[in-house]
């Protein structure tokens, strides 16, 4: 058997530092918009603080109109409802977004990742909660 791509938590979940990643091109709204007409797709991300209150998403298929919620795709106010709730410990002061559809992995695999991975590390994170888009 292989490898496990993840770590069990060595705390209960109430003490957990959470930060949150996506790959739903989740932004504030005054970042630079994720580039989804680059073939290879956008190996960029965004640093989203905890404290953001107005959030938008580069997304082919998003369609707020369609009554889609960001929540769902960055559940940000979620999750500070599970940390008033003592749920979670605390939230990071930092979370991060890429773009899905990536079709060219290694920029992001080689760079990117190891960046936000590294910032995780360094902020002291025990739990990042991933969410696809």
């Amino acid at each position: 058997m292989s490898e496990l791509p993840f770590a069990p938590l060595r705390r209960p979940l109430s003490g957990c530092k959470v930060a949150l990643v996506t790959t739903g091109g989740v932004h504030l709204p005054d970042q630079p918009r994720f580039d989804i007409d680059d073939p290879l797709g956008d190996c960029s991300y965004r640093e989203i603080p905890n404290d953001a209150g107005e959030l938008t998403w580069t997304h082919a298929y998003h369609a707020p109109e369609r009554g889609e919620d960001l929540d769902g795709v960055f559940p940000l106010w979620t999750f500070r409802g599970l940390e008033r709730k003592g749920v979670v410990g605390r939230l990071n002061r930092r979370h991060f977004s890429f773009m899905g559809a990536i079709h060219d992995p290694v920029p992001l695999a080689e760079e990117t990742a190891p960046e936000v991975a590294g910032k995780l590390a360094d902020d002291g994170v025990h739990l990042a909660f991933l969410t696809p888009s």
